[in-house]
């Protein structure tokens, strides 16, 4: 049986690439740029790419980029989208709990929720992290973004999405959430699509908001020694955004 996740991006490209999330890439790059002190000799892993959009950004700014992803649609349109922008660049399919490498990359980047925190178990999450940090050679950096669990305490998350709606172009996702469980920071909702065949499908989901000093814990006990947490503003990330209980994504930079 398929998980939400996976049958939500089974036939989603083209209409992935035209949600309100995505449009943020090129800001979003020059802070991973700034992070990386723009040293493009880094190889790159990409957790999550979707449809690559920031793998071919920063491949075009001269970074050696490798995207994984469960979806194979997705990554047939990453693949399509580098080959019309004549770049090299390596779109795997894999699942993240079960990467296969091993040392071989200076920095990873998991941005717009691409793998983590979307499992059904806290442990699964776990292990997504366990196989990035795998990955990553010995002084690497690790930059990744993740739902705040400080958001919904003093907010409703149906009133966020709800705001955004203005935004929205037709055909885009929507979102509802029935219920947030205060024991395991579970968001349930429903979200409906309309997939790139013009099919609506409605998905029972269910999403996993992480506070601070969880992430930091976490990452922590991977080995992490360097680790900060600020707020993740669409296209605009910044160190100068204190991560606060406004902020519905945290954006994580860690370092070994």
């Amino acid at each position: 049986m398929k998980q939400w996740y996976e049958e939500l991006f089974e036939n989603y490209a083209t209409r992935y690439d035209s949600e309100i999330f995505t449009q943020g890439t090129s800001g979003e790059c020059d802070f991973i740029e700034r992070e990386l002190d723009h040293d493009t000799t880094l190889k790159i892993l990409d957790v999550g790419c979707g449809t690559g959009r920031h793998s071919i950004e920063l491949s075009r700014r001269g970074y050696s980029l490798t995207g994984v992803d469960l979806s194979e649609s997705l990554l047939a349109r990453a693949r399509e989208k580098a080959v019309q922008s004549n770049l090299r660049i390596d779109f795997l399919r894999h699942d993240a709990r079960d990467l296969p490498f091993e040392r071989e990359f200076d920095a990873a980047i998991m941005l717009c929720e691409g793998a983590f925190p979307l499992m059904e178990t806290d442990e699964m999450n776990y292990l997504i992290l366990q196989n990035v940090s795998k990955a990553l050679r010995p002084r690497a950096t690790f930059i990744f973004t993740t739902l705040n669990g400080l958001f919904p305490l003093f907010h409703s998350i149906n009133d966020f999405h709800q705001a955004a709606d203005g935004d929205r172009k037709e055909g885009t996702a929507t979102y509802h959430s029935t219920h947030f469980d205060l024991m395991t920071f579970r968001d349930y909702n429903i979200t409906r699509i309309e997939d790139d065949s013009g099919n609506v499908k409605e998905l029972r989901c269910n999403e996993r908001y992480y506070v601070p000093s969880e992430i930091t814990w976490l990452l922590k006990s991977l080995g992490f020694g360097s680790i900060e947490i600020f707020g993740a503003k669409l296209g605009a990330y910044s160190r100068d955004d204190t991560l606060t209980t406004e902020d519905y994504e945290m954006l994580v930079v860690a370092k070994r």
